[in-house]
């Protein structure tokens, strides 16, 4: 493992195998040494054998089947990472070898989806075990607060998370990364939708600098680069330095360091943390130790990238890409070796997945937006699309689960997943309660993980995303269908891919097969349910008319 730290410029922190933390940041200089933490009294947990009522919605009595000991649970969600960009996915240019190692040791899903093809919806669809059908959030969308930033539409007060039911069958629950589910002020705030403590961006568009102006620290804005990086510059002239855009502190390197600490404070478990990293989500803007791992060789065909496409200029945008993805592997080995160190591994269940598929291109074909190298790369891993669409490399999601003792290491599951799985899946393993008043469109995968067999799936996996013109995909065993533009004028016609034998989605059979077709839309009409803030006009009732009539 490499040790990163010693050359970053202002960088907060310094990693060993057993992790230190230094903070550079302003003229004080404050070191923690995680072994030397002081340890915290373990919380007494009472476990409720009566329904409670959290924020209106009544749980059923469904605890009492996990196990005696209940697992801690660590759910790792990387942030625009592709299919492809995992050694233990086919990667052969990016280093990972931590992921790779985790993958070794547990079970790698082949067709594991994500909810949304964007940030917000996506952790919606897995904070609430609903699908693009029902869930509240369907698309990056602005609140109405003095930002005006997308991705902060937030949940409401009626909607119950895993974390609240795990928070209530006696789990401590923390957020540390990107929540993009609502401001602190909102319905929508982390510590409003069951997480005892939260740490880092409320808002996405925060999130677009890795040197912001500042984190939340639950419901506190905690300053952190005075003056702060933005995450949207260009250069049109002259030479790119990659110093040019780095501040005093790097945030994901604060974020992990408060995990960190969050993790030893709770080591007597049981807890949830949950881990939304911000890589290799643009801006470019990683650790140079990390870039000056990668050959020089690789930018010398376009040279530096400018900013035409978004984000912030770079000198060397394919080796910083790759940095990125590198530095959130290495992210994930300090939470793992931490784990280790305080014996917790074997008894605790690590979930790695992405919330979308990789940066896809725009009007500069040299490089993706924000100067990322996804092309280079093979991000999407042979499939087609990339972030933003609900074609394949848009959808489907590296996934990673180790759980000694329960999970096969260096085994693979062909099974059709997807994030509103997770709901029921942790509320089974933590022996938490499910809301009865609430949909939940995913299944329990403790069986396939266990190798007890495939669970079956009665129903369709639906997308109804509203952005990018609005698109429509269901799967349905190996059909799916896709129709783009139906917020338009102009809506496409449906497009159908059999994926047993097409999984690039190269040849669509829609006019040889019209009775699919007609059976995945009367299944999607009927998974589906109008939400007023996410209007669908061309599946929709009119107004006043009933979907039933």
């Amino acid at each position: 493992m490499l040790s990163v730290g010693s050359q970053r410029r202002a960088a907060p922190f310094q990693y060993n195998r057993v992790p230190t933390i230094q903070n550079l940041s302003g003229s004080k200089s404050m070191r923690h040494d995680f072994n030397q933490l002081e340890p915290v009294r373990p919380q007494t947990r009472i476990l409720q054998a009566v329904v409670i009522a959290i924020v209106g919605v009544t749980f059923l009595l469904q605890s009492g089947d996990a196990d005696a000991e209940q697992p801690n649970i660590v759910f790792i969600l990387a942030d625009d990472l592709g299919y492809g960009e995992l050694g233990c996915y086919g990667q052969t240019k990016i280093r990972t070898p931590n992921l790779d190692r985790l993958a070794s040791q547990g079970m790698r899903w082949m067709q594991h989806y994500t909810g949304a093809p964007v940030c917000a919806p996506a952790r919606c669809t897995l904070m609430t075990g609903q699908h693009l059908g029902h869930a509240e959030i369907r698309s990056n969308r602005k609140a109405v607060n003095k930002r005006q930033f997308p991705g902060e539409w937030p949940i409401t007060d009626g909607i119950v998370t895993i974390a609240e039911s795990l928070k209530d069958a006696g789990y401590a629950t923390g957020a540390f990364g990107k929540w993009g589910l609502g401001n602190a002020e909102s319905s929508g705030s982390p510590n409003r939708q069951g997480f005892d403590r939260f740490y880092g961006y409320l808002s996405q568009r925060n999130a677009h600098s890795y040197y912001p102006p500042y984190l939340n620290s639950d419901a506190e804005e905690v300053t952190l680069n005075d003056p702060p990086v933005p995450g949207h510059l260009r250069k049109p002239e002259g030479e790119v330095k990659a110093d040019d855009y780095r501040g005093q502190v790097y945030a994901p390197d604060r974020i992990l360091e408060e995990a960190v600490e969050w993790l030893d404070k709770n080591k007597e478990g049981p807890f949830f943390l949950y881990l939304p990293f911000i890589e290799p989500h643009v801006s470019l803007q990683p650790p140079q130790e990390w870039i000056d791992q990668y050959p020089q060789e690789w930018d010398e065909e376009h040279g530096a990238y400018r900013g035409q496409n978004g984000y912030l200029p770079h000198p060397r945008p394919r080796a910083a890409y790759a940095a990125m993805i590198s530095d959130l592997d290495e992210h994930v080995g300090t939470i793992l070796d931490r784990l280790d160190q305080h014996g917790l591994s074997e008894n605790t269940i690590v979930i790695f997945t992405s919330d979308n598929g990789p940066t896809h291109p725009r009007n500069d074909d040299r490089w993706e937006v924000g100067g990322a190298a996804t092309k280079f790369f093979a991000s999407s891993g042979g499939l087609k699309g990339f972030k933003g669409s609900c074609y394949e490399g848009g959808l489907r999601m590296p996934c990673i689960v180790r759980w000694p003792g329960q999970v096969k290491p260096g085994s693979t599951s062909e099974m059709v997943s997807y994030m509103p799985d997770w709901f029921p899946t942790l509320a089974k393993i933590g022996g938490a309660k499910l809301p009865v008043n609430q949909q939940l469109d995913g299944i329990d995968l403790t069986p396939e993980l266990k190798g007890e067999g495939t669970p079956q799936r009665d129903e369709p996996l639906v997308w109804e995303f509203a952005g990018y013109g609005g698109i429509i995909a269901i799967r349905d065993g190996d059909w799916k269908a896709v129709r783009r533009d139906v917020k338009t004028k102009s809506p496409k016609k449906w497009e159908l891919y059999n994926l047993a034998n097409d999984r690039s989605e190269s040849t669509n059979v829609a006019t040889s097969h019209p009775e699919i077709i007609q059976r995945l839309e009367t299944r999607y009409r009927a998974n589906r349910t109008v939400e007023p803030d996410f209007p669908q006009p061309l599946f929709d009732p009119p107004s006043g008319v009933s979907e039933n009539n």
